[in-house]
């Protein structure tokens, strides 16, 4: 199957959340940006297990811009190892798939 268009997962303290999405969107990263205001992680870091609440963002964006996202991403974020995961789209409203091309310029 062929796909072109990628749903993009980053965590990110909660504090930081909105303008983490409203940077992805200014800069054409990603056409639509959800943000789940808190989610709770649970994780190894360095040998431990931590707890944190941090938001969940959600990008809607083109393979062709993952790349540049996941530079620009990690050149912003306030983690070492940010958690940045693109997943496919694999099918949906075709028109809604046109419209994150065209919100990206592309």
């Amino acid at each position: 199957m062929d796909w072109k268009h990628v749903v993009v997962l980053i965590t990110i303290p909660t504090d930081k959340g909105l303008e983490l999405a409203d940077y992805i969107v200014k800069n054409k990263l990603g056409a639509c940006v959800n943000v789940v205001p808190e989610v709770n992680s649970i994780y190894w870091w360095k040998g431990n297990i931590e707890r944190d609440k941090e938001s969940l963002l959600m990008i809607k964006t083109s393979l062709q811009k993952l790349e540049e996202l996941i530079k620009e991403v990690k050149s912003v974020h306030p983690y070492t190892v940010p958690e940045i995961i693109a997943l496919p789209i694999l099918g949906g409203n075709e028109d809604y798939l046109r419209w994150i091309d065209d919100s990206l310029g592309l």
